[in-house]
């Protein structure tokens, strides 16, 4: 085995350095891509790249002029590292003492400083020797021993700190207010990050180049954010996908003789089109399936109200579709969905309402009738009120229905003479509500009483019977214990909060109906 290495290696040794190198560089850029996808950070990585140029530029020099040496990769890591923070400090600046926001302060300040790269090279072109155009395309094919190295120190430190502080860094991504509310600093795990991009830029510059090299970040992380939900499994997933991009890729350029950056990069975009396509939770397929599957809550509903409008204990399948939009499999599925939630009971073709299936019903027949009654008040035509109220009634949160309730004065009757069911979800036994909610027949005891139902004789601790309403229903009638009737309008019975018989059976308005309900 150890001989055929070696073998290898005699044969091909520039292809053992290009697929050590490939790895490393791929592996590491899978791991921090994660954070940077993560923190929708990718067009900061995009920005870094380019302000690598100038301080790769401002290495490459001072290493020149100080010592009249030839930089090496030490010095050109450095001045990158130090360019991206200076990058990222003023874009920071940039976006907190101006209206400018943060993707245009990013815009600005990396086309800034890549600008002052090219300037200086220019400028200094007879001291600096750095192949610009490898710079910009790649060229993994001749990584130097000393780019290795520096590849292989980026990967370690990159990963050290990532495992050393995963916990830190994944609150810090996930919720950063959080994270600063226990006491993590967030500012400086913003400039970790930001200084272990710049790391993995500059090793994969080498590789696909400047342009390119946000590829690599972001392709294989964004690839694994599709198929995992925890970020332990996804940092394993992007740096196997970076890692087989690079691979492909490399093979595909060899196999016909192109660019290997370029190669690669799109090796991770055909990676992550399939994946985008077969996820089996995120993928184009499953969320087709899920919407093929899903029963429309509009429909779930029209079913609930046409099984409470029939009136009747058993239901024909065939009865209900004549009033439900959709198609006979879909009101099927519906049908099987509400006798799984127990809203409904379905034996072959007979379809009959449980008790919480008529509770539900009732709520839903409220809200359309209230629409009804809404759009008439604001002045809708008499011959649109129904298709309309049909539309909004599938807007049925209890806040919206209570607060139409409460604006149209409680009213009994809809549009067409219809009773409006009473409300199901605060009307019941034991409730506190306002007396204003009160139906014909229904006892309660008073809670509080305001000043002007205190003066009617009204007072906390008093049994009362809600009567008829009169005047067009804007008056309420209420029975007392000495027998008096007394009559109060809409803003005085909202005054009166009543607590409701604690079983059913205690309140008339629960029994079935008499002539006098």
């Amino acid at each position: 085995m150890y001989q055929a290495i070696v073998d290898f290696h005699s044969a091909n040794p520039h292809l053992v350095k290009v697929l050590i190198a490939g790895t490393l560089v791929s592996l590491v850029c899978g791991v921090i891509g994660c954070f940077i996808v993560l923190r929708r950070m990718a067009f900061l990585g995009d920005a870094l790249s380019h302000a690598m140029l100038a301080g790769v530029v401002v290495g490459y020099l001072v290493m020149k002029l100080v010592t009249g040496q030839e930089a090496h990769a030490l010095a050109m890591l450095l001045g990158s590292i130090v360019a991206a923070l200076i990058t990222v400090v003023m874009i920071g600046f940039i976006s907190r003492v101006s209206r400018i926001k943060e993707d245009s302060a990013i815009g600005i300040m990396y086309t800034g400083v890549f600008a002052v790269g090219g300037l200086l090279a220019s400028l200094f072109a007879d001291k600096i020797h750095i192949d610009l155009v490898h710079f910009v395309t790649g060229n993994v094919l001749v990584v130097r021993d000393s780019d290795l190295w520096m590849m292989a120190w980026v990967a370690v430190i990159v990963i050290s700190v990532v495992l050393l502080f995963f916990r830190h860094l994944q609150l810090v991504s996930f919720d950063p207010v959080m994270a600063a509310s226990l006491g993590i600093p967030v500012l400086l795990f913003d400039y970790v990050l930001t200084t272990c991009t710049a790391l993995v830029v500059v090793s994969g510059v080498t590789i696909v180049g400047v342009i390119l090299v946000v590829g690599l970040l972001v392709i294989p992380a964004s690839t694994a954010y599709l198929l995992c939900d925890r970020l332990s499994r996804m940092l394993v997933v992007s740096a196997l996908l970076g890692v087989s991009s690079f691979l492909l890729g490399y093979w595909f350029s060899e196999a016909i003789n192109v660019a290997p950056g370029s190669a690669v990069v799109l090796a991770g975009c055909v990676q992550f089109l399939i994946v985008l396509v077969i996820a089996p939770r995120y993928g184009l397929i499953a969320d087709w399936l899920r919407r093929r599957q899903a029963v429309p809550q509009q429909v779930v509903e029209d079913i609930l109200g046409s099984l409470l409008r029939a009136n009747e204990p058993n239901v024909h399948v065939g009865s209900v579709a004549k009033y439900v939009v959709g198609g006979h499999s879909r009101i099927r599925r519906a049908l099987a969905t509400l006798d799984r939630q127990g809203l409904l009971r379905l034996s072959g073709d007979t379809i009959s309402l449980t008790p919480a299936g008529e509770k539900e019903g009732q709520r839903l027949m409220r809200a359309h009738r209230l629409w009804e009654t809404y759009l008439e008040h604001v002045g809708t035509p008499a011959d649109e009120l129904h298709d309309r109220a049909h539309q909004l009634e599938h807007v049925h949160d209890e806040a919206t229905l209570d607060y139409l309730d409460d604006k149209l004065g409680h009213p009994l009757r809809d549009p067409h003479g219809a009773e409006i069911p009473q409300d199901v979800v605060h009307v019941v036994p034991g409730a506190v509500i306002s007396a204003a909610q009160l139906r014909q027949g229904t006892h309660a005891t008073v809670e509080e009483a305001g000043p002007a139902a205190a003066a009617r004789g009204l007072a906390p601790g008093m049994h009362i019977i809600a009567g008829p309403r009169v005047a067009d229903d804007t008056l309420w009638t209420f029975e007392l214990p000495s027998g008096q009737r007394v009559e109060l309008d809409h803003h005085t019975t909202d005054e009166i909060t009543v607590r409701l018989a604690d079983k059913p059976d205690d309140n008339p308005a629960d029994q079935p109906r008499s002539a006098s309900s």
